[in-house]
């Protein structure tokens, strides 16, 4: 008996539903699956109190742990103290080493023309990369938001590297400054001060970064008076040479020779006549 092709067809797709409906027997091992939907997760907080969906913010004290308050002997003293240390720096040297106007006397004025080129360049560069340090200051300040923002973020390796080229650098650069002003200028009382107060205030200012890490972020009132101090002391020294070495047809009350290049000023003057 042949069976028709619709009752065929409808056979197949009988067998293929029950197929597809009927669920795999279960091992002997294996637990039956529970036919129960899932529980539906609570609204309601927790016998602990704890809302997980809500949106207030947490309170427990076991979650969030601040560093206790630093004394004030650290916060306040430590600035004081390295405030002191610079004053005693300065004290110490002048002690050491007092003012004397008996001194060598050398005029760069007769210096031969390579060797006032010369200095004059190097105090102009040296300049330049104090105007390119002043800009990596604003740079990081503005990257960061404060000064003790730029120095939390910085690793104790980075810091001591840091320490060390800028050591290096106030040091190389104060001292090809220092030295041909401070013997230009040897037979003025305040102009010896220069030099050594910058470089004092350099080394005050590095110091006080460690402060800034790690102790308080008052230390940055420190490193903003040793930074404007050692800045107008390079300033002074740099105008000063410069007009020695550039213009020698100025003549200031600071000058050694004012009395001769105003007395041979006057003479040239008459003789023109």
């Amino acid at each position: 008996m042949r069976v028709p092709s619709s009752g065929l067809g409808w056979l197949f797709a009988l067998l293929l539903t029950f197929a597809i409906t009927t669920p795999p027997y279960a091992s002997a091992d294996e637990p039956a699956a529970s036919t129960e939907a899932p529980a539906a997760t609570s609204a309601y907080p927790a016998k602990d109190g704890f809302d997980f969906f809500s949106d207030q913010p947490v309170e427990a004290s076991q979650i969030v742990q601040l560093p206790p308050a630093k004394p004030a002997w650290q916060t306040t003293g430590g600035p004081i103290a390295l405030l002191a240390f610079f004053f005693a720096l300065n004290l110490t040297i002048w002690r050491l080493v007092p003012f004397s106007s008996h001194s060598i006397d050398i005029n760069l004025r007769n210096f031969p023309p390579a060797a006032k080129r010369g200095i004059a360049m190097a105090v102009v560069i040296f300049g330049i990369a104090f105007v390119f340090g002043a800009s990596e200051i604003s740079y990081q300040l503005n990257l960061h938001g404060s000064a003790s923002a730029y120095f939390e973020q910085m690793s104790l390796g980075k810091l001591i590297a840091f320490s060390h080229a800028h050591l290096f650098g106030f040091t190389t650069s104060f001292f090809i400054v220092g030295i041909p002003f401070s013997l230009q200028f040897n037979q003025l009382r305040v102009y010896q001060w220069v030099f050594p107060v910058g470089l004092a205030a350099s080394l005050t200012d590095v110091m006080s970064w460690w402060g800034i890490k790690y102790v308080s972020a008052n230390f940055e009132w420190i490193s903003l008076f040793c930074g404007l101090l050692f800045t107008v002391s390079y300033l002074w020294m740099l105008i000063g040479l410069l007009r020695v070495l550039l213009f020698p047809e100025v003549i200031w009350g600071s000058d050694k020779d004012r009395a001769e290049r105003l007395a041979r000023r006057q003479a040239e003057k008459r003789a023109g006549r």
